[in-house]
């Protein structure tokens, strides 16, 4: 018998016999009260000792309970009381403190000096220009549409990422959208599909179509033309997305838990409640490089000549290579790409495909940068960032490293309240955010939150101005990866971009052409493993794909 399996049988049979006499010679509310006590102590301990499951109750009976108090509010704990301004993860307080700041219009600076350890391994960094410069009007936007689209669009050089209703109340949604229009971006629906909470203020939206066709589909899950050509053609939805994968969870459809469907939610993607909403990995119009560019030219047409596009997360470069063999190939090409980075966030994802699978967003951004340079193709297509966007540094490195423009998505979540409690998968958002629950939704003033986005979105892109001309540009299309500075190991500062060669225009194409032409590795390899009509790549090429070590800080 463990230490406290005696002290409970002694509390138990003293404090009750104890209990009793006092209650029988002199009984008062006192005496009642411990008489309880002590009864519901013994029934308590009984029950962990003789009947309950949990090893610790059955060792340590009635006072385990305490562990599994502390336990449910540790990372409040944490968060508030232990971890330094530096130190959390995926944002740390300092990153979130900035967001809170500029989302609230109020001073943002620091005093006496960064807290950053300036010689840290990775650390990255801008060499500044004396002769500082002011960014045009003219380069504070970019147009969106290739030589096949007919509705270009213009748009900010920061956007509001891919979050479903679904995922998100109604609330946070509107909130979202109202602030898109305020700050004249765009809102990118997430894969849950367009709802009435993204039309209702008129903001810009970007339709993002997911694996699982969510809002353009029949009650079997195939493609529905028709409800798709309904939707497309409204006059707020400005671009089209298709979603091949995402960073927080790649090769993994979307999850929403059954806990979070309401029917509202059921009937918009038209699924069933009584299970988890689980899309397919692999988007069913898009199994091969020409099926996905034959789908990004029917949506094209469908919807008017919108610009469409697709997302991924990158994995194996000769994979993206193929997809641009199929561009060479079959003459179609998407009006941009969204790179998502594996340091993304989502509201559900298992902790292998978070902590593991997919390629962070700046060197992602690099090689698909490079890879249309090389096949000729850039000058068409337009290239977003996503991943994690916190500052007005994480935009610059994204577009110094070959993004036209950014999505920020947790960042905008943090601009109408959240607090990165990580609850976003039990529908108990303490802030309203990530939940269906009408009474938590019902905390986000809609107006007031979407100032919160305008704000943060005015001022990020401001101080990102300012870095602009801090190293003596005038135009964000200026900036090149050799400009941003990495710490390596032995103290000195490199380009991000030292480890794998740039391309210059049409490299590949002309690898292609001329069989005696060679490529630099890792180049080589992937361009020869890569084709137009499969993304499988052979096992032999993976010992090739470790020479990507393009060691960044995660943004």
């Amino acid at each position: 018998m463990t230490l406290m399996q005696k002290v409970y049988w002694l509390i138990a049979s003293v404090g009750n016999i104890a209990a009793i006499y006092w209650l029988t010679q002199a009984p008062s509310s006192l005496t009642i009260g411990l008489l309880i006590f002590t009864t519901l102590y013994s029934f308590v301990g009984f029950y962990d000792l003789f009947i309950g499951h949990r090893n610790l109750n059955r060792l340590y009976p009635v006072v385990a309970y305490i562990r599994y108090f502390l336990e449910s509010f540790r990372v409040e704990i944490q968060q508030y009381f232990i971890a330094n301004d530096t130190e959390e993860n995926p944002f740390n307080r300092e990153e979130r403190s900035l967001v809170y700041q500029r989302a609230k219009n109020i001073r943002d600076t620091i005093a006496f000096g960064t807290q950053r350890n300036l010689l840290a391994e990775n650390y990255l960094s801008l060499w500044h220009s004396l002769a500082p410069k002011k960014v045009t009007e003219d380069a504070k936007y970019i147009d969106i549409g290739g030589p096949d689209c007919k509705q270009p669009y213009r748009a900010s050089l920061l956007n509001i990422s891919a979050m479903s209703f679904g995922s998100l109340s109604s609330n946070a949604i509107e909130a979202m959208n109202l602030g898109a229009k305020k700050a004249g971006c765009y809102h990118n629906t997430g894969e849950g599909g367009v709802s009435p909470y993204h039309l209702k203020h008129g903001g810009d939206i970007v339709w993002q179509i997911g694996t699982g066709l969510f809002g353009c589909r029949d009650l079997a899950g195939n493609f529905n033309a028709e409800l798709f050509t309904k939707t497309a053609q409204l006059s707020n939805i400005k671009m089209i997305e298709i979603k091949l994968s995402q960073g927080a969870k790649p090769a993994h459809g979307g999850m929403l838990p059954k806990a979070k469907i309401t029917e509202e939610i059921a009937n918009i993607r038209q699924i069933p409640m009584t299970e988890d909403c689980i899309s397919p990995a692999t988007n069913p119009m898009c199994e091969t490089p020409i099926d996905l560019l034959n789908f990004v030219q029917q949506l094209r047409e469908l919807s008017g000549g919108k610009p469409v596009g697709f997302k991924l997360c990158l994995g194996n470069p000769a994979e993206f290579l193929s997809l641009c063999k199929a561009m060479l190939e079959s003459g179609i090409t998407p009006d941009f790409i969204t790179i998502d980075g594996a340091e993304g966030g989502t509201g559900a994802a298992p902790v292998e495909f978070s902590n593991r699978l997919g390629m962070m967003c700046l060197e992602a951004v690099y090689l698909v940068h490079n890879a249309l340079v090389g096949a000729g193709l850039r000058d068409k297509i337009r290239i977003i960032a996503s991943g994690k966007t916190a500052s007005s540094f994480d935009v610059l490195t994204k577009i110094a490293v070959g993004a036209d423009l950014v999505n920020a998505a947790r960042t905008m979540m943090m601009a109408i309240g959240c607090v990165q409690s990580r609850h976003c998968d039990s529908n108990l958002c303490p802030t309203g955010i990530a939940t269906q629950d009408p009474v938590r939704a019902k905390a986000i003033n809609v107006t007031h939150k979407s100032d919160r986005v305008n704000n943060f979105h005015h001022n990020t892109l401001k101080n990102f101005y300012e870095l602009v001309g801090s190293i003596g540009l005038d135009s964000p299309a200026q900036l090149k990866p050799n400009m941003i500075k990495r710490r390596t190991s032995n103290g000195l500062l490199m380009p991000v971009s030292t480890l794998v060669p740039a391309l210059a225009s049409n490299d590949l194409i002309n690898a292609g052409n001329d069989k005696t032409a060679q490529l630099t590795q890792p180049w080589q390899d992937w361009w020869t493993h890569s084709n137009a009509d499969s993304f499988y790549v052979p096992d032999q090429l993976a010992a090739h794909t470790s020479v990507i070590k393009i060691k960044t800080e995660a943004l």
